[in-house]
């Protein structure tokens, strides 16, 4: 297990700055996600702390060891693929312990070690294959076991399930957490899955265009998203969010409402993103008028226990989580509540939350 720090790390391909000034501790032994969309650096940091791309600027440590010019193979790191980079022509077996091979270990000890790998990644029927005679989840074990029969201090995990069915990731990603739970190696998995990274994380990282947007248990991120990019990115279904202005202390104005708030920071006139989960609404049955609002909705989605209703609050876009089953709401005009405790207050100029957050931000 290996200990990892990274300083002011920074990332350019000729005028394009792709990582912009990274700071990042990882314990020894934490599996550490890092989440975001496509392009926002995830898989080139990934790669700078493999060695596989040059740091423009910053510095990557490893056990308190500066690796910025090590090789490769010198940094004790082992990654595994989105396209699983196996040799075709090598059986399982052979895959798998080609890295001891290099090494020049002695045959019945690579035999012997290649074995107990396949073993624990499920593979010991399957060590005479080729990689074209496997499936997709075969091949990803095959890669993992590759990866692991090194030793190594740190385990990289480059979008690793991108390539197999919905069914088949769902079944590897909890194989890879039970992997770490029980050899606690220092990992660190890159996704833009949110699911990935919420079942799989001790640590979830938000990286949006080459910076990090927030640090945090999953919990943390997801209860008290740091930023508006974290609110509307992190959730499935998406955090709803509507333009609004302070209008007191705790009180809002959003889409001709007035709402309280559990905020006391705010100032009159303040501009602001309003952020609503779709569980969070539920249906105005009394008389109450408190953070009240109509929803006209259009199109539903069937989740088997749930239902997603999609209308609008005003002009905006939103969405409704509610029970599902015969008896749930159908389409159509709903009054719903949101309590002052549930809703989550953005500046608009600046992106970041008013009001306490659950964990660190860039």
């Amino acid at each position: 297990m290996a200990a990892l720090r990274i300083a002011g790390v920074r990332k350019s391909f000729g005028r394009s700055e792709v990582v912009r000034g990274v700071d990042l501790a990882i314990e020894s032994g934490e599996f550490v996600v890092v989440l975001g969309p496509s392009g926002c650096g995830k898989s080139t940091l990934l790669r700078m702390i493999a060695g596989l791309e040059e740091i423009t600027a910053g510095e990557i440590a490893i056990d308190e060891l500066v690796v910025n010019g090590l090789e490769p193979r010198a940094r004790g790191c082992a990654m595994v693929f989105q396209n699983y980079a196996l040799y075709p022509h090598m059986t399982v077996a052979q895959n798998i312990g080609y890295a001891l091979k290099v090494a020049g270990i002695p045959r019945e000890e690579r035999l012997r070690r290649v074995a107990e790998i396949a073993r624990v990644v499920g593979l010991e029927d399957f060590l005479d294959r080729r990689p074209s005679q496997l499936s997709g989840g075969q091949r990803q074990r095959v890669a993992m076991g590759r990866a692991m029969i090194r030793s190594p201090k740190v385990f990289l995990f480059d979008e690793p399930l991108s390539n197999l069915d919905a069914k088949l990731r769902v079944q590897m990603r909890i194989e890879i957490r039970k992997l770490h739970n029980r050899l606690g190696t220092t990992s660190i998995f890159v996704t833009h899955d949110q699911i990935e990274a919420m079942t799989l994380a001790d640590r979830l990282v938000v990286m949006n265009d080459g910076v990090i947007e927030q640090v945090g248990t999953p919990e943390e991120v997801y209860r008290t998203p740091a930023t508006r990019f974290v609110a509307g990115f992190v959730g499935a279904p998406a955090m709803n969010l509507l333009e609004g202005e302070a209008t007191g202390v705790d009180e809002i104005c959003v889409a001709d409402l007035r709402w309280r708030v559990a905020a006391n920071a705010l100032r009159a006139g303040q501009s602001l993103h309003v952020g609503v989960r779709p569980e969070h609404c539920v249906v105005a049955e009394d008389g109450s008028r408190e953070n009240v609002f109509t929803v006209e909705t259009d199109f539903r989605e069937e989740l088997g226990a749930a239902r997603l209703l999609h209308g609008k609050v005003g002009a905006a876009d939103f969405v409704v989580q509610v029970e599902g089953g015969e008896g749930g709401l159908r389409l159509g005009a709903h009054r719903m509540r949101v309590s002052p405790t549930a809703i989550h207050l953005f500046d608009a100029i600046t992106g970041r939350r008013i009001g306490p957050t659950g964990a660190s931000t860039r």
